[in-house]
């Protein structure tokens, strides 16, 4: 097991993580907070995805966003962010030797930023645009409508780019009121990544991350509705399909192995080329192009989300088989020899994530801020070996066949209605 080290910012609750990977010569510095989609009012839908754009505008030491981007090539950075609905997050992964002038960029326009009008007014254009390109894209529309099928107006059935109209509605004050009431220290943390060898004394590192300032621990997010799915269509006259189903298995998401089961079961079922869903749909009926299964555990529940990109005239056809196959491994159960396969598989490539510091500092946030869990990425690799054939097989067996649909295509809703 690695050999983690956390400590606490005292002017504001910060928790700081250290995390070792031996025989790297790299370092990523990620800061997030418990201030993703999930946690907007309606009328804020957007606002956490445009504070993530707005910080790299500038901070007290690197004002602009020339000073913030000349600065991290200098360092020969790669320097990002990303906003789901569990968390807003920045990164910035370095060589280990530019340790501390990373700390002091990342904790200086994330932690003070300026928040100008100007930059604001400037931003919200290219957020705008962003939008209105995610909606010429099928494929992205597809992943808009079936959030929406499995959670309704729900925070998670909403996108996290928001609407335009949201967008042009947004002022300074609401923003700063946002990050105000939820980039809280005790719901964030800092996650140091990799070669740890040149980090800067931890005074420093105290002055660095003491930048964000110190703000009451927000209120918890909305829980999870009841599963009301939903059948929704774009129709829209083209050759080409875009299908995504959403099933809610019965699967306690606090349980570390649960978790881990339900990864092997998406496994097996569509999370490689030699899954069921691969080899019947695409494979031996020719059905499509790409065909998938993945699983999500937010907070408070876990998805099992199935979909593919495929000619139209083959859609409804595909869809029925899909359906097909996910009660097929209810009603049978798995094969022992494909869950054995499909967990090697799993921690395989979990495994060969984990070689990228940026992969465990997001892996570490997520456990830490959204789950509350231990951030060891051999204890990640550890429960995917563990989990036993009976268990997956459980998970199969909760699948109940009651799922959301979405699709983009020439369809309509009726052609997705369960078959007698």
């Amino acid at each position: 097991m690695a050999s983690i080290e956390t400590t606490v910012i005292a002017a504001n609750g910060l928790p700081v993580h250290r995390i070792p990977l031996p025989g790297t010569r790299a370092l990523t510095v990620l800061v997030a907070f418990d201030a993703g989609a999930r946690s907007e009012l309606p009328p804020e839908n957007g606002m956490a995805h445009f504070l993530e754009h707005l910080v790299f505008k500038g901070g007290e030491r690197y004002p602009s966003h020339r000073d913030i981007n000349e600065t991290a090539e200098r360092l020969g950075g790669v320097l990002n962010a990303y906003t789901s609905h569990d968390l807003v997050a920045f990164h910035i992964t370095v060589r280990a030797e530019s340790a501390a002038q990373a700390t002091d960029l990342l904790s200086d326009f994330v932690g003070r930023p300026r928040l100008e009008i100007e930059d604001l007014d400037r931003e919200r254009g290219v957020v705008i645009q962003e939008i209105n390109r995610a909606y010429d894209q099928p494929s992205t529309v597809a992943e808009y409508l079936i959030d929406r099928a499995a959670f309704g107006e729900h925070p998670l059935g909403r996108t996290v780019l928001g609407t335009e109209e949201n967008l042009r509605d947004f002022t300074r004050e609401g923003i700063v009121a946002f990050r105000e009431r939820r980039w809280a220290g005790a719901r964030g943390g800092a996650f140091l990544v990799g070669n740890l060898d040149h980090l800067p004394p931890q005074p420093t590192l105290e002055e660095h991350f003491a930048r964000f300032p110190a703000l009451s621990e927000p209120a918890p997010f909305a829980p999870v509705p009841d599963f009301a799915p939903q059948t929704l269509v774009d129709e829209r006259d083209t050759n080409q399909s875009h299908l995504r189903m959403i099933y809610r298995p019965q699967v306690d998401v606090r349980d570390r192995r649960e978790r881990a089961a339900l990864s092997i079961y998406a496994t097996l079922l569509g999370g490689s080329m030699g899954s069921r869903l691969f080899e019947e749909i695409r494979e031996k009926r020719g059905l499509c192009y790409s065909v998938y299964a993945v699983d999500h555990a937010f907070a408070d529940v876990g998805v099992l989300q199935i979909g593919s990109g495929l000619e139209s005239a083959k859609c409804v056809e595909a869809f029925e088989r899909m359906r097909e196959i996910v009660d097929e491994l209810r009603d049978q159960g798995p094969e022992e020899e494909e869950v054995a396969r499909a967990r090697a598989y799993a921690a395989g490539r979990r495994v060969l994530a984990f070689e990228n510091s940026g992969a465990v500092a997001r892996y570490a946030a997520n456990q830490a801020i959204v789950r509350g869990e231990s951030i060891d990425p051999d204890a990640a690799i550890a429960a995917l070996d563990e989990v036993s054939y009976e268990e997956v097989r459980d998970v199969a067996a909760a699948v109940a066949d009651n799922l959301a649909v979405a699709c983009v295509g020439p369809h309509r809703a009726e052609e997705f209605a369960p078959t007698a």
